[in-house]
């Protein structure tokens, strides 16, 4: 499996790591060629704004369009934010997911949070599968899901924070930053699939 992670800003290394030791081979995206032969692309949290202008700089942004509608694409946080339809506001994004996402839902740097998910819905294990614990940074939230997007998981009072479409994740939280590899392998599995 060959995993490319969108390195143009924010936590990307976090997400190679995790990918290397789940036997990915990893590679970092910066340019449209380096797409070339790739399975999937994690783009990671950071801030949305920045990758937009640089997608746009380096001319990324039709062939991660194109890339998308093929293969997998997985979104933390800022990530989320790129893939999603509507922001309610004006800057660059992929617009490949049937979702609306509100940018700093839940307030600013010292409001973060960290909290036990049900990731039942992933199937990846048994019944009773232990919560996934997420970690929200200046984190978004998915208001919205439409089309063929689906709910993945949501905050105890039902705000929505994963949301899938097909081969696209979106998650408003940051998976790389725990030693729970449990998304990473749901979105290998993703990766397969697109890829056959």
């Amino acid at each position: 499996m060959r995993i490319g992670v969108l390195a143009l800003q924010g936590a990307f290394y976090e997400h190679q790591v995790i990918l290397e030791r789940l036997g990915a081979e990893v590679v970092q995206v910066r340019l449209p060629e380096h797409l070339s032969g790739l399975d999937g692309l994690i783009i990671p949290g950071g801030e949305s704004t920045t990758i937009g202008k640089l997608a746009v700089q380096y001319g990324l942004m039709e062939p991660l369009r194109a890339f998308g509608g093929e293969h997998a694409i997985w979104g933390t946080c800022a990530g989320a934010i790129f893939l999603s339809g509507d922001i309610h506001r004006d800057q660059p994004l992929l617009e490949l997911m049937d979702i609306t996402v509100q940018r700093n839902a839940f307030g600013r740097q010292v409001d973060s949070f960290e909290i036990d998910l049900d990731i039942s819905v992933l199937g990846l294990g048994q019944d009773g599968e232990a919560p996934f614990h997420a970690v929200f940074i200046r984190a978004p939230l998915i208001d919205s899901v439409h089309g063929k997007a689906r709910v993945l998981a949501t905050l105890p009072d039902g705000q929505i924070v994963a949301a899938q479409q097909d081969h696209l994740l979106a998650t408003s939280f940051h998976p790389e930053l725990t030693d729970d590899p449990r998304f990473h392998q749901y979105f290998l599995k993703l990766a397969g699939r697109s890829a056959d």
